[in-house]
This record gives C-alpha cells, sequence and structure tokens, in this order.
C-alpha cells in the first residue's frame, strides 16, 4: 500500500497521478487540514508534524511514504529516513528538480514554493549539485495555498495574485518553472498564462510518480493489492464542509472523507 501525506489537500494532486499511472496499487492519504498550512511553521513544528503523518500512514498499513509537501520534503525528509531507514521514501523535490535541469534551454530556473520551501534554499542546493552554471530564482507565494483551499481556482483574486508572484520570474527571463508546491498544478493554467506560454512548468506530481512508478516495477516483490472503489481510504485531520466537493472536483470520483485527528 501506498502512504501519501500533505499539509492539506494539495497532495490529492499526486493522488491523481498515482491513479493515473499505478491504477491496480492501493493508497492511503492523509491531508494535515487541521494544520496547513506547513509554509509558515518553524522547522522543528514541520518535522514534528511530518514525522506524526508518516506514523500514521505506517499504521495504516502503508508499506511505501510519499511526501506530497514540498514544505515536509524540504525540511523533513532527513528525519523521517532517520526514524524509518527501513522504509522506502519518495519525497517531490529531487524528481522535479531533475526534470527542470533536463528541460531547461537558457539555464535560468524560476521556483515557486511556500516561504519555508524557498527558504530552505533546497531546490537552489540540488540544482547546483546536478548543473552549477544554472541560474535560480525563487518566489515564495504564500497566499497560493490558501486560495487553492478555498477553491478560488478561477477567480480574479487569484489571477491578481498571481500576477503580482509572477512577474518578477518574468522579467528575469526564466525559461522554465518549478511549481514547488502540490497545490499549484491546481492553478497551472493561470500560472501558464501569467508567466507566459514560452516557460516551460515542471509539475512535481507528474515527475514523482514517474519515480514512484519505476521504483516499484524494480521491486516486484512489494505486494500488489488490486484495489476497489472502498480500498482506497482518505483521512484528514479537520473534514470541512466543501473538502467532499473539492476532492471529488481534482480527482474525478466520489471520496469518503475520514476523520483522525492528530494529538
Amino acid at each position: 500500500m501506498i502512504g501519501i501525506f500533505d499539509s492539506g489537500i494539495g497532495g490529492l494532486t499526486i493522488v491523481r497521478e498515482v491513479f493515473k499511472q499505478l491504477p491496480d496499487r492501493q493508497l492511503v492519504y492523509f491531508g494535515d487540514t487541521a494544520r496547513t498550512p506547513y509554509g509558515n511553521k518553524s522547522a522543528d513544528t514541520i518535522i514534528q508534524y511530518a514525522l506524526e503523518d508518516t506514523e500514521f500512514l505506517l499504521s495504516q498499513g502503508a508499506k511505501i511514504i510519499v511526501v506530497a509537501c514540498n514544505t515536509a520534503s524540504a525540511v523533513a525528509t532527513d528525519a523521517i529516513k532517520k526514524r524509518y531507514p527501513d522504509v522506502p521514501l519518495f519525497e517531490v523535490i529531487t524528481p522535479a528538480v531533475s526534470a527542470a535541469v533536463k528541460r531547461t534551454k537558457n539555464r535560468r530556473i524560476g521556483v515557486i514554493g511556500t516561504r519555508a520551501t524557498v527558504q530552505s534554499m533546497i531546490y537552489q542546493k540540488k540544482i547546483e549539485m546536478m548543473h552549477n552554471d544554472c541560474t535560480i530564482i525563487s518566489k515564495p507565494c504564500p497566499l497560493f495555498v490558501p486560495l487553492v483551499e478555498e477553491n478560488f481556482i478561477n477567480d480574479p483574486i487569484t489571477k491578481m495574485i498571481a500576477r503580482r508572484y509572477l512577474r518578477p520570474l518574468r522579467l528575469q527571463q526564466i525559461d522554465t518553472l518549478i511549481l514547488g508546491c502540490t497545490h499549484y498544478p491546481l492553478i497551472k493554467s493561470i500560472i501558464q498564462i501569467k508567466i507566459g506560454k514560452r516557460v516551460s512548468l515542471i509539475d512535481p506530481a507528474e515527475q514523482t510518480v514517474a519515480e514512484l512508478k519505476k521504483y516499484i516495477e524494480e521491486h516486484p516483490d512489494i505486494e500488489r493489492q488490486p484495489p476497489k472503489n472502498s480500498e482506497h481510504h482518505f483521512f484528514f485531520s479537520d473534514v470541512a464542509p466543501h473538502l467532499k466537493q473539492l476532492a471529488a472536483q481534482w480527482l474525478d470520483t466520489k471520496i469518503q472523507p475520514l476523520l483522525h485527528r492528530l494529538r
């Protein structure tokens, strides 16, 4: 079983890709909606939350963990590996970086994410490890997460904020932009318009699940459990009235949100 956690509902973009690329695999999802966003929390708090999320997924039978939150991927990956060294762990940053480095032509890569993700400089460090001749321009976009969580997907205010956030990156003449938060693909069309059609967008969900699929294919011993509709489980630490509607809209299927409050 694949376990996926996120600070909220943005990680459902990873779930959508699992449905597409690994339709014969069962998954359990945990969205920490009661404590979202992680991006404005301290590193110690993010690590604590990520470890609690991982522990819960393992208790539900997960054999593989996917950290679908860029902030947790940037800040807490090492802590998770240290506590659970035998659990296969996938984060959303490395696959996105690999794709961006391969795709850029002018070596000018943009990164957008939460404040915590941008301040960690994890994307810069990983890009420089792969290609030290790249110029990385980063921009925190903290309002994108609450706008997505409130389903302001096509709202004029989202378009206005996107224009304001992305204009400095556009002026820097980037040719590749990493969507450094799993919420951001849900407003991908707006981002593309505001950054310009010549800029290639890197969706971490697509890249991460492709890496996960490759790993599973190389490890046929991993238990295969063909899922029925009732066999995927979706837990949230707070179930808001609009959550079921948003999840169904993004996944193109109905789910039954289950409440699980962490301490």
